[in-house]
């Protein structure tokens, strides 16, 4: 039976399900008394039904509990449910199993020794405390998003058999239905036998697994079970690889594991690890592991003549061929400004991009790299999207800014030899074309969602967050994109989907992702992402969900195109983000900046204050939650997340932490403990504020489901829905619930703006606004609603003041960067609840684009 989110196990509430199998279902937590998260496995009534076995279980629990090690999932507190079931609290990691990443093709072979090594170090802690696993499998191994691998279920699948010796389950296979080689292809000869199993049972395990990682396939699997078991007991794997291919030093330490006999194997997982760490020689063993401790001179003598021979034989053929060229960077362009979007033409040495330059508006160039020169266009205010193989380009005109890194236009045509654009379709954010030319794939808003369309009209995928960056396979078959799963931010993960829409996601959230392209041949897909701070480095995924890493650069880089002979474009971008504003009793603007990513989301009720979120990487990979005077003292750090609101006292800071399971969290300004609000099913939380009565306004979606305005009590309760689905907010920042708490200014299903009540009731028409207004504000008076409008293209701002009875506006400010140089735009404008002060958040974007040659 599942538990409801919102239910508690004992002290753990339940925040929502994470997945269920043969050994229980599993959901995330959270535990109030530490304030954290966690994961809570309720295993099957038949464990709780054999007093037995449930003694056996919470003694080993207990067990693996005491270990403390990074490779091994660390075990918190084991309980019983309401109907007697146990379940078992652990951390709770992100990430994926071996088995997923095991998909079509072998691992590269470093990262396959790499994690075999984190394995090994996490069975010798195991197993010098007696601790013997017996059903090590890739299914329990898992890979977290920094590639530490932990070890899953220790004793959970062990069996009390009939005569009193140790069974491992027999389970179904990952992609065998029907059959039980998930297990039986990794089970030791005596464990085939019905012998006892040891701690050399679970070498023979991880023979089975290295084998898999480096070959791509599995060292025993057979039509039938039966068939298995037989090649355990009485065949030899075959060779991993072509000759040659596979350093010998791996082979020895892979059959050493595989003996039949126990006595014939690695004697220690502590051994294991010693010798397979020294086998790819000397300076080249795998990164993320510490080097096993030696048992004995001898040993650790012989052990070192072995990495030394091994790694003799593995640099070998290094003396034979010459080094591999480096990759080669040729810098294409060289004027201040900002390169925003490049393409190869049909030639592949070509390079179409648009820039602006100085203080000029955005405009189209075509480049060589042997020439530092480039040709205008005569395309203005056009971005380039894709060129088909014919030479027509796909462009992006008159675009202006959608929300965090999007931008809205006109997608028109034009051929590459010059002539007027022909306009296609409005409200378009990315296109490309496909490789026979005739269509387009295209990204645009519609009812206030994002809708991938191939061909126009045809829905393939549609999502709230934000559809980046289309990118059509070599074939034509897939469509790659990039899937950021909440509008206004970059985060997010690599995905394809086909023609009939069945989408795949191949990757993990990043924590900035921009820049996608398909390498030739349709192999791999690279992109440009980042699990902490903005600082973007180039991978490659495969289809099968298979990830490497092409370049780690010390600047943040975002992939353009990849030409057909393989040279890579990749702008290096130089982004900071600041905050200028105004009190009242300044005189002047001043900056209030803090370190490189500041942006504005509140002020306190009198102006003197102001409330800011830092998402560089100075923020952290978590972000930061300042709070800063706004006469230049400095800022006070509050905690880690998302930043939402000000409490009207001033005495809390609503804000939610960042990840894939967030829930509200209220911070104190002052002395205090940050307190947590229970999520229940609300995840993707798009923006919050205080309402007068001291409960809090949230927007945010249930799975599957579109966005709504949630209200909750900060002194407990659960959120509570109070408008229909897909009524959205103006993103992070923007305050408009109305000062009595009873209405919110808010788009619609149909995208209009208008005044929904928070309850029962239908909504009112906004009177007073024009095309492209962006509320941010109710003022105290109950009438008046700031609103802000992008003028003079990207790089400026209107604040207008409208009165809500009479539709009445008036202009209020013009915002205008103090360097036009790299001012992209003006964004998270925010005024007082008084109206006497505002600050707003300006953005500073430099970059210049390069051609890599030489990349693999």
């Amino acid at each position: 039976m599942s538990i409801s989110a919102g239910a508690t196990l004992g002290p753990y509430e339940i925040l929502a399900p994470l997945g269920s199998g043969g050994m229980g279902d599993v959901y995330r937590a959270r535990d109030p008394r530490l304030g954290r998260d966690v994961a809570v496995k309720v295993l099957p009534p038949a464990f709780a039904s054999d007093p037995n076995r449930l003694a056996r279980f919470e003694q080993e629990a207990r067990a693996v509990a005491a270990l403390n090690h990074p490779n091994i999932v660390a075990i918190y507190d084991v309980g019983k449910d309401p109907e007697g079931r146990p379940y078992l609290v652990t951390e709770l990691i992100e990430g994926t199993t071996l088995r997923t990443r095991l998909s079509d093709e072998p691992l590269p072979l470093r990262q396959a020794v790499d994690f075999g090594l984190q394995i090994a170090h996490g069975l010798a802690a195991a197993h010098d405390r007696g601790i013997v696993h017996r059903d090590l499998k890739p299914e329990n191994l898992f890979v977290t998003k920094d590639r530490r691998v932990k070890i899953l279920d220790f004793g959970l699948a062990k069996v009390v058999g009939p005569r009193g010796g140790i069974e491992s389950t027999i389970a179904v296979g990952a992609t065998e239905s029907g059959t039980v080689l998930g297990t039986v292809g990794y089970m030791a000869p005596e464990q085939v036998r019905g012998e006892t199993a040891d701690h050399r049972s679970d070498l023979f395990a991880f023979g089975s697994i290295l084998y898999e990682m480096i070959a791509g396939r599995r060292a025993f699997q057979a039509l039938t079970a039966a068939e298995t078991m037989t090649a355990i007991l009485r065949s030899d794997p075959p060779p991993m690889g072509a000759p040659g291919q596979i350093p010998s030093s791996i082979e020895r330490v892979v059959r050493h594991c595989l003996e039949k006999t126990p006595g014939e194997r690695y004697q220690s997982a502590h051994d294991l690890a010693f010798q397979l760490e020294g086998a790819l020689g000397p300076g080249d063993g795998a990164e993320g592991a510490a080097r096993a401790k030696p048992r004995g001179r001898w040993l650790a003598v012989t052990a070192l003549l072995a990495a030394i021979v091994g790694g003799l034989l593995a640099v070998a053929p290094r003396w034979l061929s010459p080094p591999a060229k480096p990759p080669e960077f040729h810098r294409v362009t060289f004027r201040p400004g900002f390169a925003w979007s490049g393409r190869f033409a049909p030639d592949g040495r070509t390079i179409v991009y648009s820039a602006a330059w100085g203080e000029a508006p955005l405009e189209t160039y075509s480049t060589r790299p042997e020439s530092p020169e480039s040709r205008a266009l005569g395309l203005k205010n056009a971005s380039i999207l894709s060129i088909s193989k014919s030479g027509e380009m796909a462009v992006l005109l008159d675009a202006s800014y959608a929300g965090g890194w999007a931008y809205r236009g006109t997608l028109a045509r034009v051929p590459l030899e010059g002539g007027a654009p022909r306009e296609i379709l409005d409200s378009v954010l990315w296109a490309d074309w496909e490789p026979g030319g005739r269509d387009l794939a295209v990204v645009r808003e519609s009812g206030g969602e994002r809708r991938l369309e191939y061909p126009i009209g045809k829905v393939l995928y549609k999502a709230a967050g934000t559809i980046g960056e289309p990118r059509f396979s070599p074939k034509g078959d897939l469509i790659a994109f990039l899937d950021h799963p909440i509008f206004g931010d970059d985060r997010g993960s690599v995905s394809v989907v086909d023609r009939r829409g069945s989408v795949r996601r191949l990757t993990s959230v990043w924590k900035s992702i921009q820049g996608i392209a398909w390498a030739p041949g349709g192999k791999e897909i690279w992109f440009t992402a980042a699990d902490e701070g903005p600082i973007r480095a180039l991978y490659a995924v495969t289809p099968g969900g298979r990830l490497r890493t092409v370049m780690n650069p010390p600047g943040s880089l975002s992939l353009q195109d990849i030409s057909p002979s393989g040279g890579v474009l990749l702008a290096e971008w130089r982004i900071r983000y600041g905050i200028t504003g105004r009190s009242g009793a300044d005189a002047g603007e001043r900056d209030l900046s803090w370190l490189d990513w500041s942006a504005v989301r509140d002020f306190s009720h009198d102006g003197t204050q102001i409330l800011f979120s830092e998402g560089g990487e100075g923020g952290g990979p978590s972000y930061g939650v300042y709070l800063r005077p706004t006469d230049g003292s400095p800022a006070v750090r509050l905690g880690e997340g998302e930043t939402l609101a000000l409490s009207p006292d001033g005495q809390w800071v609503l804000s939610v932490p960042r990840g894939d399971k967030p829930h509200p969290v209220l911070l104190p300004t002052g002395a205090g403990q940050a307190r947590s609000l229970p999520a229940g099913p609300l995840h993707e939380y798009q923006n919050g504020t205080w309402l007068k009565d001291g409960r809090v306004l949230l927007e945010a979606s249930e799975p599957g489901h579109g966005n709504r305005y949630y209200v909750q009590d900060v002194n407990g309760g659960m959120p509570q829905a109070v408008t229909p689905e897909n009524v959205a907010g103006f993103g992070f920042g923007a305050h408009t619930a109305s000062p009595d708490g009873r209405k919110v200014i808010a788009r619609g299903p149909g995208g209009s703006i208008a005044m929904w009540p928070l309850g029962p009731g239908e909504p009112t028409p906004v009177s007073g606004l024009v095309a492209g207004d962006v509320p941010i504000r109710w003022a105290d008076d109950g009438r008046t609603l700031y609103v802000a409008r992008a003028a003079a293209g990207r790089r400026e701002l209107e604040l207008a003041r409208v009165d809500l009875p009479t539709g009445r506006r008036t202009l209020w400010k013009e915002l205008v960067p103090r360097d036009a140089i790299g001012a992209t735009r003006i964004g998270s404008p925010m005024v007082s609840p008084d109206g006497k002060a505002y600050a707003y958040t300006y953005g500073s974007h430099t970059a210049d684009l390069y051609l890599v040659e030489g990349l693999r």
